[in-house]
């Protein structure tokens, strides 16, 4: 039983860090698509939140890594 409590934690977290990096692609695809004149030249507020998708997947792959080392 405890195995299957790791497969579906497991299973959770690669369900939330393909969300995630679907978001980044879906944020970078629209970015790219923009046109050059509405595209701000500091977009601090896009870039905080790609780079907190970006840490979201980071640590939801090092604790996996993590799980898989230990168990």
């Amino acid at each position: 039983m405890d195995m299957e409590l790791d497969l579906d934690e497991s299973s959770l977290a690669i369900g939330r860090i393909e969300r995630a990096l679907s978001r980044i692609e879906t944020a970078l695809t629209e970015r790219a698509n923009r046109p050059a004149a509405k595209v701000p030249p500091s977009d601090s507020g896009d870039q905080s939140a790609l780079k907190a998708e970006v840490a979201a997947v980071i640590g939801e792959l090092d604790r996996l890594i993590s799980e898989a080392k230990n168990g």
